[in-house]
């Protein structure tokens, strides 16, 4: 088992080499940038957008419901509300979620290349499949989905307002006072580096799952699943290295 580990990591890293070698045309790359942007990080945004109005106004009902003490100011329910958002909700959460989405995708569109031979095509053509395939899924995702982690934040504050203008369960005031109480701006940063982080891992271990698929449409089902099992982990897994670096 363990030896099986470390060759599916020597794979990895052979397979990461060589997506990161240089485009041999540069005008295709960018264009192809575009074209991932569009289908992993904009089409991503209604499904992330509906997710966070719902996480900031469950949010501000479980917070509302555990704070009944009298001695403690109602603001910090906008206050707790801001920051599990912030430090965990919309980068670990959003990911985890996108993991499946994005990653589902990306698996099954390169394994089905790979079962079809359009890739072992691009091969005999003398063109670097994985570069050309890969390399601008990882950045557009990498570069893009912090600001979508920034759209969930945005979202998830006006969820919280919405319910709590909604429902009447504290003051609306008291939401605001609590949402500008003690603001550390380093946590937004903090979230935005984790979202990077998780996004490589998303495209490229679905991507590599991809990639390595065999067994007719069998086996791009099993790669696709295998991508978000293993990409899921490994950001539960990073997210606890990061915190521990960053925080």
């Amino acid at each position: 088992m363990i030896r099986d580990f470390f060759e599916l990591v020597g794979r990895y890293a052979i397979f990461m080499k060589k997506v990161f070698q240089r485009p041999r045309k540069w005008r295709i790359f960018i264009k192809q940038c575009f074209v991932q942007a569009d289908s992993l990080v904009l089409g991503s945004v209604p499904l992330v957008a509906l997710i966070s109005i719902f996480i900031g106004a469950v949010l501000v009902i479980q917070t509302a419901n555990n704070l009944q003490n009298p001695l403690i100011p109602k603001m910090y329910v906008g206050y707790m509300t801001r920051e599990s958002l912030a430090l965990e909700f919309c980068s670990t959460m959003i990911c985890l979620i996108l993991a499946g989405k994005i990653g589902s995708n990306i698996s099954s569109e390169i394994g089905t290349m790979r079962i079809t031979e359009q890739i072992d095509a691009m091969e005999m053509m003398g063109v670097n499949s994985a570069n050309y395939l890969v390399l601008p899924k990882i950045i557009s995702a990498t570069v893009l989905n912090p600001l979508l982690m920034l759209m969930s934040y945005c979202l998830g504050l006006i969820g919280g307002y919405l319910i709590v203008t909604m429902t009447g369960i504290i003051q609306v005031a008291d939401y605001l006072t609590g949402l500008r109480y003690w603001f550390e701006p380093f946590y937004i940063y903090y979230s935005m580096i984790k979202t990077a982080v998780f996004s490589f891992l998303i495209t490229s271990i679905a991507s590599f799952y991809g990639y390595y698929a065999n067994g007719g449409s069998l086996g791009v089902g099993r790669s696709s699943t295998k991508a978000i099992v293993v990409a899921s982990a490994s950001i539960l897994i990073f997210n606890l290295v990061l915190t521990q670096l960053l925080l």
